[in-house]
């Protein structure tokens, strides 16, 4: 009976460390995703300045 509770208790830690890893690994894609779309719009806003 106890081997059970503490099956669940392991089943239920487990699931939320997945879901733990796969948000951090959205927010480090994300990070990266909006970094490079960062850089591009800087340089886009700079020509376009230098232009005016």
């Amino acid at each position: 009976m106890m081997n059970k509770i503490f099956d669940i208790k392991s089943q239920k830690g487990v699931t939320m460390i997945e879901y733990a890893l796969i948000a951090a690994l959205v927010a480090v894609v994300a990070i990266a995703a909006l970094t490079a779309v960062g850089t591009k719009l800087t340089a886009i806003f700079t020509q376009i300045s230098t232009t005016i």
